[in-house]
């Protein structure tokens, strides 16, 4: 029965471990509800790029198979008719209205989480506190006899 008594705190650094990994670890509740809303953010971004990519389809189609949004397009970056003269007014720069949208640059961030080796030390005092405090109580119970 004594040594049972001091399985206890061997037992009590188990549970300390196992609820701290669960509850604060790189692999409990905190880090797992991260990764979900990293996911989340990764679908949403997937439809964004979507939809930006059916934009460009039909604009691609449309260059392809309109020749009238083709020389449109041919103008407004500076092409034009053999026979065509252009003029140009100092002071205004290259105009281009066809913005190309590419999506935006997401970057993914580390998950906040306490360290495994942290957890363990956390756990090895926890039971070295209980294992003390058994010895403790069972030191004054010797003596009292």
């Amino acid at each position: 029965m004594r040594i049972f008594k001091y399985l206890i705190s061997l037992w009590i650094a188990v549970a300390v471990y196992t609820l701290l990994s669960f509850f604060g670890g790189p692999r409990g509740i905190p880090a797992y509800n991260y990764l979900l809303s990293e996911k989340d953010q990764l679908l949403k971004n997937i439809k964004e790029l979507e939809v930006i990519n059916e934009e460009l389809e039909k604009t691609k189609n449309n260059l392809l198979y309109d020749h009238d949004t083709l020389l449109v397009y041919a103008h407004q970056i500076g092409y034009g008719y053999k026979d065509e003269r252009f003029v140009r007014i100092v002071g205004l720069g290259n105009i281009k209205n066809t913005p190309l949208v590419t999506g935006k640059l997401y970057t993914a961030q580390n998950p906040e989480f306490v360290s495994d080796k942290n957890i363990k030390i956390a756990a090895l005092f926890a039971g070295l506190l209980v294992f003390a405090f058994l010895f403790f109580i069972e030191l004054i119970d010797s003596r009292s006899r």
